[in-house]
């Protein structure tokens, strides 16, 4: 009998096993899907091409009259916000698409009285991108986003993206975000580019876009007197947009500094520098474009890029000294050349930056560091080497915390 028992209880094991070796089988999770392939960039035309057919013909318009006004908010670098060669003239062929396929749409001028009746805004980035999505990778396609914002619905109707060759695309950012000299964090352009890459089709347009939307229009005024060399009509532009709610902003900070710089209005114009620095350090990182010759620590002098750095250095000096602030100053290079000779470059920068610095205003020593990080944080990545990537070699400036 006990055998018996033992030999039922051994079977009760066995089915018992099996019945959960099935079940375990039957849940356990089966593999991911494989990720889909990146989409193959093509040519610059065609990418434009498909991402704005699109964003035209899969637009909702079910509630808008026949014809729909519409403006273009310039098209922007999707990672420093600046107007370029490149989308200029994506903007140019988009009109000329619109005008030949789309009628519906009358293109009317991005203006504050445009703006004030509530149209559709297009608005796109442009980004240098790593097509596979390595991190670090080589940035070997660009990305067009497109979006259409209803600004009587406060929503998305629709948007358009592909993906672009780099072959004869020219990134050279236009005259006025060639000329400026400072780049720091910037809500306007962070909910500009939110507003294109970070939504989908039916979203409430971008709260701080909405807000800032008029302001924008003056700053499209302004960076288009300043590309032109009226100067003067410029700076009443920016002016203006600096008195309007949401206009204090780097765009138009670094707009009154050029045009009273243009103007050769020195002490406006370093005035005008002061309060940039004073906004940048506010935000706690502040990255300003000093131009250095080839693998040199001495400053470019070619006239064509020599800018008054000696009263930059003076004015940061001073600034920083004001608010006694402590700073670590970081060189930065783009990729090209071999990496440790870049990192040990970026440092002998920075080191003369400081050192720079500190001659200004003696009060600043034991409250600077400084340090070089190559090019582990470059910021547009194309490794060009020319105005379009300035910004990876640039001087960086961060708060710390003092040590005393």
């Amino acid at each position: 009998m006990n055998i018996f028992r033992n030999f039922q209880g051994l079977l009760v094991l066995i089915c018992c096993g099996l019945a959960c070796s099935a079940a375990q089988a039957q849940t356990s999770p089966t593999a991911p899907p494989a990720a889909a392939p990146p989409p193959a960039p093509v040519a610059f035309d065609a990418a434009l091409l498909k991402a704005a057919n699109d964003l035209f013909s899969k637009a909702n318009l079910e509630s808008a009259p026949d014809k729909v006004t519409l403006v273009i908010d310039p098209l922007i670098d999707g990672v420093t916000g600046a107007q370029s060669s490149a989308t200029h003239l994506e903007e140019k062929r988009v009109v000329e698409l619109i005008k030949s396929n789309y009628p519906r749409f009358q293109v009317a001028r991005f203006s504050s009285e445009t703006v004030a009746k509530s149209p559709v805004v297009l608005i796109g980035t442009f980004t240098a991108i790593n097509n596979a999505g390595v991190a670090g990778g080589a940035r070997d396609a660009y990305r067009i986003c497109l979006a259409l914002a209803d600004l009587k619905s406060k929503t998305i109707i629709s948007k358009g993206v592909a993906r672009a060759l780099p072959e004869g695309i020219d990134p050279t950012p236009v005259a006025f975000f060639a000329d400026s000299p400072i780049f720091a964090k910037d809500v306007s352009t962070d909910a500009y580019i939110k507003s294109c890459q970070g939504s989908k089709v039916g979203d409430t347009i971008d709260q701080a876009y909405a807000d800032r939307i008029l302001v924008a229009s003056l700053v499209n005024d302004g960076i288009e007197a300043y590309d032109a060399g009226r100067y003067r009509d410029a700076l009443d532009v920016y002016q203006s947009a600096l008195k309007t709610p949401g206009g204090e902003q780097l765009r138009v900070l670094n707009g009154i500094y050029l045009a009273n710089y243009r103007l050769r209005r020195t002490k406006p114009a370093m005035e005008a520098f002061g309060k940039l620095i004073d906004y940048g350090l506010k935000s706690d990182r502040l990255a300003v474009k000093f131009l250095f010759k080839p693998g040199s620590t001495q400053f470019n002098t070619d006239p064509s890029v020599r800018a008054p750095y000696s009263v930059w250095l003076e004015k940061i000096a001073e600034r920083t000294a004001a608010n006694k602030g402590c700073l670590e100053v970081v060189g930065h290079t783009s990729a090209t050349g071999l990496a440790p000779i870049n990192d040990r470059l970026s440092g002998l920068r920075a080191d003369y930056i400081k050192d720079r610095l500190e001659d200004e205003d003696r009060s600043l020593r034991g409250r600077l560091i400084a340090a070089g990080k190559g090019s582990r944080e470059m910021i547009v990545g194309t490794g060009r080497d020319d105005a379009s990537d300035a910004l990876d070699r640039r001087v960086e400036f961060k708060v710390v915390k003092c040590s005393t």
